[in-house]
């Protein structure tokens, strides 16, 4: 199973490792390996998040994920985006900003470094998005109740989180977009313009997923006495893994969005590392791949139904990554702090599944599952 899984991703990393050490020696060996570490350490809870989606598609939805996904993920995100970017910034034509990325390292660092602010804005609010959707969403599970459940109650009001979202984006204008790091001067209508353009992506590509899933669930809650029509199980997850079509296809692109958000903070703090395009595309290219082996791990091993709180620790992990972002637009914050907080919140909301999973009995314990019980943490 383990190797089953993982197996792509260890035959990546050899070959990955062993081209750097060919292309660039031992150094560019060591670059890459550290980049790689980088971005597993950063987008651990990306695979909690994205298992949680995951499991709700078939299998073939699942393979596009790990296969024609991989290759957004490693060359669009972390080859082409950051082109993008300087082509965008300095105006110059898809060519001459490869050109710049090969010839002139340096000035194509500075130029990725300066558009910054606009794209921890449109991270940030998307991801504080994800988060608040759930946490004012009602659940038979809670973690930290004490939050979880007047958080709860307040989510019955209408668009709470869009409205939380637009005042933590207009506050980040106001103060943290102001006189930001590198000597950027005022972002604030760029953090402005950026952050709601992150919010109508999540709004569009997140509704109309949503809406194509919701449609999926009627039609087959309308044929519940044909039991060929309802989404089949997958063996060991508990959960339905049936959607397909246009429900999957636009699950798919919602995906991808989460992934790029998650994305931003590697690409970023990987300019600390090295300024090398193709160093930076090989080194999270590999961990990237390793985050898509463990996403569709934790769907075959029902992992998510049989620790209960992981989600809840992975979305946490979310939110403080939304407002490090947002923070990041004029402070300077060392990748390790990110990854020690995603990692730490994901590790305790682990712990905490092992000791619900002690009191109720094994895991997914269906008896269990009709309870909840707050860990305390």
């Amino acid at each position: 199973m383990l190797l089953k899984t993982f197996g792509w991703s260890f035959a990546i990393t050899v070959l990955g490792l062993a081209l750097a050490g060919v292309l660039w020696g031992w150094q560019g060996l060591a670059i890459v390996g550290i980049l790689s570490i980088l971005e597993i350490s950063l987008s651990f809870d990306n695979a909690v998040i994205n298992a949680g989606i995951l499991r709700k598609m078939n299998a073939f939805w699942q393979k596009i994920f790990l296969t024609f996904g991989i290759l957004i993920a490693v060359f669009g995100m972390r080859l082409v985006f950051p082109v993008v970017i300087v082509a965008i910034t300095a105006k110059l034509g898809p060519i001459e900003a490869v050109k710049l990325a090969i010839s002139d390292k340096q000035h194509y660092q500075e130029l990725v470094t300066s558009a910054h602010p606009a794209i921890a804005a449109f991270g940030g609010i998307f991801l504080l998005m994800i988060f608040l959707d759930f946490i004012f969403e009602e659940r038979d599970y809670k973690w930290l109740s004490w939050i979880e459940k007047p958080m709860a109650k307040m989510g019955k009001l209408d668009m709470l989180s869009v409205i939380i979202a637009l005042v933590v984006l207009l506050v980040t204008a106001m103060t943290v977009a102001t006189n930001v790091a590198h000597g950027a001067g005022d972002k604030s209508a760029t953090v402005l313009l950026s952050g709601v353009a992150g919010l109508i992506t999540y709004l569009v590509v997140g509704g109309i997923s949503g809406y194509f899933e919701d449609k999926l669930e009627d039609e087959d809650e309308a044929e519940d006495d044909e039991p060929a029509a309802q989404p089949e199980k997958k063996a060991g997850t508990g959960a339905a893994v049936g959607l397909a079509g246009k429900a999957a296809f636009f699950m798919f692109l919602y995906l991808e969005v989460i992934d790029a958000s998650f994305s931003f903070d590697g690409v970023i703090g990987a300019f600390a590392i090295t300024n090398d395009i193709f160093m930076m595309a090989l080194g999270l290219g590999i961990g990237a791949m390793y985050i898509r082996s463990l996403t569709v791990f934790l769907v075959r091993k029902g992992t998510l139904d049989d620790y209960v709180y992981l989600e809840h620790g992975a979305h946490y992990a979310i939110g403080a990554l939304a407002i490090i972002l947002l923070l990041t637009i004029k402070y300077e914050i060392p990748e390790v702090v990110t990854g020690l907080v995603g990692i730490t919140l994901i590790g305790l909301s682990f712990a905490s599944s092992v000791i619900r999973n002690r009191r109720e009995g094994k895991p997914g314990d269906e008896e269990g599952a009709k309870s909840e019980v707050a860990s305390g943490v």
